[in-house]
């Protein structure tokens, strides 16, 4: 009975070594699993952020140019050309968010600019369960939407000498803009108004 047991411990033994061996393998690659998708998340949301910033610094260098198109009625050309670049925002915003930008581009439409960035994160996966992860690092791209939300403008020459001394948008969002092309109000106060900056589907 006794030369039994002991060989059946015997036996047991390289089975006990193979199950701890299976299950520390298999936390090694959960915990694998994890950090890659924590990297997937964390290069998604530095993408996110960077299409926001590339677009919102776009609307922001529109100012200008929009209000030089009221009083020659240029409205509707002006807002079919394509906004500035705000790329260099989508570097910053990246960077903060340990990513690196790859390429950020626009897509111009008729009032409406999308601005897609990719970026890569700085991190690799590295796991030693997972052959080649040491280079594997994770990628993702986001696309954000500039939109002009105010339809055509009410113009009103208050002289009646053929100048349009005001102009008023009543915007989708409720609001109403009243923009004085000689004393036109800062550009800040109006752009969230007149153009909605978001995220979309690629």
């Amino acid at each position: 009975m006794i030369g039994r047991s002991r060989n059946d411990g015997g036996q047991a033994f390289p089975i006990y070594i193979m199950m701890v061996a299976g299950l520390l393998f298999l936390a090694l690659a959960f915990f694998a699993v994890g950090k890659a998708s924590a990297l997937r998340n964390g290069s998604q949301g530095a993408a996110d952020a960077a299409a926001l910033a590339a677009a919102q610094q776009a609307r922001d260098d529109f100012g200008t140019g929009f209000y030089a198109s009221l009083p020659t009625n240029a409205l509707d050309l002006f807002l079919n050309a394509p906004f500035a670049d705000g790329c260099f925002e989508a570097d910053r915003l990246a960077a903060a968010n340990d990513a690196r930008k790859t390429s950020c581009y626009p897509t111009p439409g008729y009032l409406r600019d999308r601005i897609t960035v990719k970026v890569q994160g700085l991190k690799a996966v590295d796991s030693s369960v997972l052959p080649g992860s040491e280079n594997k690092k994770a990628k993702a791209k986001a696309t954000a939407l500039i939109e002009f939300r105010c339809p055509r403008p009410k113009a009103v020459d208050a002289n009646s000498d053929g100048i349009m001394d005001l102009f008023i948008f009543t915007c989708r969002n409720g609001k109403v803009l009243e923009i004085a092309p000689g004393s036109p109000p800062p550009w800040e106060t109006v752009s969230r108004t007149l153009f909605d900056v978001r995220l979309v589907d690629q």
